[in-house]
């Protein structure tokens, strides 16, 4: 991992927006993002003991997902039609994927998920993590695949190979990565996961 690239682009950022996430400039931008009222919704609906009813857990998947500033305008309706049109059974594998992904076993979860977005053709790194980013602001982290790409080739995370098929292992070896890199900024570039990775993007941009 390249640390003096890292630190770098934290000083040029904190340079540019004095304060870095407490910048007014810097407020705007978030603002787009909610992920406060975000986590909020989700950290509701998604509670343990909302997980007796599947179906209100899918209808709320769509919900979140249709909301979410960070999820592709193209694959929201998608998700939604694919969703509703799932069997009973297969809704509550997605329930029950979604559960241990934020309360269970997450690998377990993970793949679960997986296995039923896979047969729609869903099977995205947005859908997969966008959910538990929001559950989790301070854990979890949400995949986007150019932004990732570009993390692994600018920083030099040279164990990493980025595939477009979600898998756990990638996911977890990144999320350590990402909370390393975390490790080595200042505070104010780091208020939650999202914020850290938009600061990478933004700086990889520049």
């Amino acid at each position: 991992m390249n640390i003096e690239l890292l630190k770098a682009a934290e000083s040029k950022f904190m340079s540019q927006y004095p304060g870095g996430f407490d910048n007014e400039e810097m407020k705007v931008i978030a603002k787009r993002h909610r992920i406060d009222k975000m986590s909020a919704l989700v950290q509701e609906v998604f509670a343990k003991e909302k997980f007796i009813f599947p179906e209100q857990i899918v209808e709320n998947m769509i919900k979140v997902i249709s909301r979410s500033s960070m999820v592709s305008l193209f694959e929201k309706p998608k998700f939604r039609d694919y969703a509703r049109s799932l069997a009973p059974i297969q809704k509550e594998i997605l329930a029950q994927g979604l559960y241990d992904m934020l309360h269970g076993n997450q690998e377990n979860g993970f793949n679960q998920m997986l296995g039923v977005l896979v047969d729609g053709k869903l099977g995205k790194w947005s859908l997969m993590t966008i959910i538990p980013v929001y559950y989790y602001p301070n854990r979890e982290i949400f995949v986007k695949p150019t932004t990732t790409k570009n993390v692994i080739r600018v920083f030099g995370l040279e164990d990493l190979i980025y595939r477009p098929r979600p898998s756990y292992g990638f996911y977890v070896k990144y999320k350590a990565y990402i909370e390393e890199m975390k490790g080595h900024v200042n505070i104010f570039c780091r208020p939650n996961n999202p914020a850290f990775t938009g600061f990478l993007m933004m700086v990889m941009e520049e």
